[in-house]
């Protein structure tokens, strides 16, 4: 009999991952993983019990690699705030299945949500002064424009150049400045 492969959790997890963001989620099944891996689904399912639980710890994955694209571009930016609406629609451009995975899915009765947008709430209250109310307000309208401009990206909708992505978000955000000021 030949010895089992070892396989370790971590490495499910990212062969998982790179699955879907090579292929979508509708890929990620257990022969497309066990291919991945190079092993039986033997493997697979002595750590996972479904796929729906695989799927579900996948998932908490790429929130995390999303979460690390986002940070990586806020801490390299002299205007962290909009590094992250750009990082965003560019995380939608780069990696279409990640994003519309993760932002453009039915949701209902999930445990598991988007990422907390604190750091950019704390950024708006802190440079603009705002109250958490006036934050949350602000950064919701703002967002409703990234996630547009991503979810046309994401789907090859609309290609717009990072200089006209740019002066777009610049444009919204003073426009709400102003009405705010008056």
């Amino acid at each position: 009999m030949a010895p089992k492969t070892k396989v370790s959790n971590e490495e499910i997890l990212a062969a998982g991952l790179a699955i879907v963001r090579r292929e979508g989620v509708e890929a990620l099944n257990a022969r497309t993983l066990a291919r991945e891996l190079k092993c039986s689904t033997q493997p697979i399912f002595s750590r996972y019990r479904s796929m729906k639980e695989l799927q579900y710890q996948v998932l908490k994955e790429a929130y995390g690699f999303y979460e690390t694209f986002i940070e990586r571009e806020m801490a390299s930016s002299e205007l962290p705030y909009k590094a992250s609406g750009m990082a965003y629609i560019r995380f939608a451009r780069q990696e279409r299945n990640l994003f519309r995975w993760l932002f453009m899915r039915d949701r209902t009765g999930e445990q598991i949500g988007p990422p907390d947008a604190e750091p950019q709430l704390l950024l708006l209250q802190k440079n603009l002064g705002l109250t958490r109310q006036e934050a949350e307000k602000r950064h919701l309208e703002m967002w409703v424009v990234v996630h547009g401009i991503a979810s046309m990206a994401a789907t090859a909708y609309l290609e717009l150049d990072e200089k006209t992505i740019s002066g777009i978000l610049s444009d919204v955000f003073l426009g709400l400045q102003r009405l705010t000021d008056q």
